[in-house]
């Protein structure tokens, strides 16, 4: 595994070192640096993180109930693969959570709190050609933004979840061709309309660039899924 691992070195801090290899395993799964399927080896993790085998069990195990990794007997932990079906179920669901978040954001959200929102975007623009793990960086900014102002636990840790679950969505979305700048021109729709304090505008172009980006990646998806079965029956 070629990485530069400086940015998944642990430091000391007043939380737990199983807290924080949580927390940075978390993140490199949902940007994609470790990648759909990929084994994630003690030695490996260890290696990365710099911490005992224990502590990468057990944030490894943390990981596995959020539904990010799961664990094969005698075969060791790999990073989810979600299927085309499981795409779609939980696209449904973070369409309508994003719509929220925005309508409440138009609500809530100062001036102030909306340029900075409008600046998150920019950066998105501005990262059009870098690689997908900086992109979905990017967009994380522009969602943390979002869920900022609403004072909501459950609707941002209920998209949190979602969003982690949907990272390699958003990897996959992203490399369908023309996908990053339909993707922006939507978010700019979305600005207008917050800057606008169109609570019902904000809800429909937040929903519509979920869908499509559900559209792109359910794409992909399906034809993988479909050269999978097709391979499985013709051994």
């Amino acid at each position: 595994m070629d990485r530069n691992n400086d940015d998944l070195e642990i430091g000391v801090a007043s939380i737990s070192l199983r807290r924080q290899v949580e927390e940075k395993l978390r993140g490199a799964i949902v940007r994609g640096r470790f990648a759909p399927g990929e084994h994630l080896s003690d030695r490996t993790l260890c290696e990365v993180f710099k911490v005992s085998r224990t502590v990468v069990r057990e944030a490894v195990r943390q990981l596995e109930a959020e539904g990010l990794v799961e664990t094969f007997p005698h075969r060791g932990s790999f990073v989810r693969v979600l299927t085309a079906d499981e795409a779609e179920q939980i696209y449904d669901v973070r369409g309508v959570l994003e719509a929220l978040a925005a309508k409440k954001f138009v609500q809530y959200a100062t001036d102030e709190q909306i340029e900075k929102l409008a600046k998150a975007l920019n950066e998105i623009k501005a990262g059009l050609d870098t690689d997908e793990m900086d992109m979905i960086g990017r967009k994380q900014t522009f969602y943390d933004v979002l869920l900022s102002v609403y004072p909501n636990t459950y609707l941002r840790s209920m998209l949190n979840q979602i969003l982690n679950w949907s990272g390699q969505l958003r990897a996959t979305s992203m490399s369908v061709p023309g996908r990053r700048r339909q993707s922006v021109a939507e978010l700019e729709r979305l600005i207008e309309a917050i800057r606008k304090r169109d609570e019902e505008a904000a809800w429909h172009w937040s929903l519509e660039h979920v869908r499509n980006a559900a559209a792109a990646a359910l794409s992909v998806l399906k034809e993988r899924d479909a050269k999978a079965g097709a391979a499985q029956s013709h051994p």
